[in-house]
This record gives C-alpha cells, structure tokens and sequence, in this order.
C-alpha cells in the first residue's frame, strides 16, 4: 500500500480479490490428483518452465488445451484433458469484496479490472458486467502483470491518469508494478483488512 490522498477510481485483479484464494484451489487439485498439496505452488514459485507456459498463456502466446498438454506432464498428471478447469475448480466469488467493488461503483468512482488471464475460467461466478467501467484481460492485449502497460491501459480506459487509481491485488510483484506507475496498491489478504484501506484511499463508506 503507498500513497495517502484521496484518489477516485480503483482497479481490482480478480482471482484472489474477488474470489476465494486460488493457491486453495490449487491444494485441492493436488489433493485430488495424490500429490504434494503445493505441488502448483512449487512449479510457479521457481520461475522455470512452469511459470512460463503461464505467461505464454496469459499473454494470449498459446492455447488452453497446449498449457495442458505441456504443463501436465511437470506437475506429474496423466490426464490432462480439462486440468485448467480441474486446477480452478475450487475458485468461489467472495461476495464481501463483490459488494465492495459495487458500492465503491455506486458511489460514482470509476472502477476497473485486470486480470492475468487467457479469458472465461471462473468470470461466470462473478457479475463482472454491471461491475466495471473497463476490463483489462492479459491474454487479450498480449501484455501481463506486473508490466506497467498493463497498468497504464486499465488507467486509459478508465479516462483517469494512473495517479488517481487505487489498484488492489492478492500478489506482491503486481502492486509493486501498480505503483511503479504511480497507483496506490493495496496487497489484499482478506476483505476485513482491504476494506478499511479502500475506504481510506478512495475516501468512500463502504459498510
């Protein structure tokens, strides 16, 4: 979190903000599968092949069904029709951080996703389309978080400068690419510490 004036739009990611916490799903999957439960984790935290067939994938760079023929095998999975799916399966709305965002919207602020994502896993558990004023998804303008770019289109499309964001997100090295171009970031860890930091920021009730 950086910066105390008040700004006037906020730009959220959406898998662990406005979901429960993806590395959950992730256990559970591996659970399923008999595997070690940070298994995923692991294959993402080391920067090596796994990680970046999620880059690609999020950049729009390959196709669901190549990230899991490839990313199957490095996890130890046999059947790897369907895996995303399955690795997401656990992924529920959190309706604290759902309402939020809609009374941050109903104030009048301008309000903004975006998401490393290759489109359409989990969206449907969530009513994204009455919730933003723009959505920013990785796989379709090609670039990803934490690039400042992507920070910077969520901004534009937003018809705000970057300054005037508060952006808010569940992983370290995408707030600290958020403030690199000026937003206020908030590393969520629940609504009930998120929250008051919102309101805070964007100088908005939010009970």
């Amino acid at each position: 979190m950086s910066g105390e004036r008040l700004r006037r739009a906020l730009i959220v990611d959406f898998g662990g903000v406005l979901t429960t916490n993806v590395f959950e799903s992730f256990r559970d999957f591996c659970r399923a599968e008999g595997l070690d439960p940070d298994a995923v984790k692991r294959i993402f935290r080391e920067r090596g092949e796994g990680l970046d067939l999620l880059r690609q994938l999020e950049r729009g760079e390959i196709e669901v069904d190549e990230f899991s023929a490839r990313f199957g095998p490095l996890l130890g999975v046999r059947e790897t029709d369907g895996i995303v799916e399955r690795l997401f399966a656990g992924v529920q709305a959190d309706d604290r951080m759902v309402e939020a965002v809609r009374r941050v919207k109903e104030s009048g602020r301008p309000t903004g996703l975006i998401s490393n994502s290759w489109g359409g896993v989990s969206y449907d558990r969530v009513a994204t389309d009455d919730l933003f004023d723009a959505v920013v998804i990785s796989g379709e303008v090609g670039v990803n978080k934490p690039e400042p770019e992507i920070f910077r289109l969520g901004a534009e499309r937003l018809g705000v400068a970057p300054e005037e964001c508060v952006f808010v997100d569940d992983l370290r090295e995408n707030c600290t690419g958020a403030e690199a171009v000026g937003m206020a970031a908030i590393l969520h860890r629940g609504p009930d510490t998120t929250v008051p930091e919102l309101e805070r920021l964007l100088g908005v009730d939010l009970t």
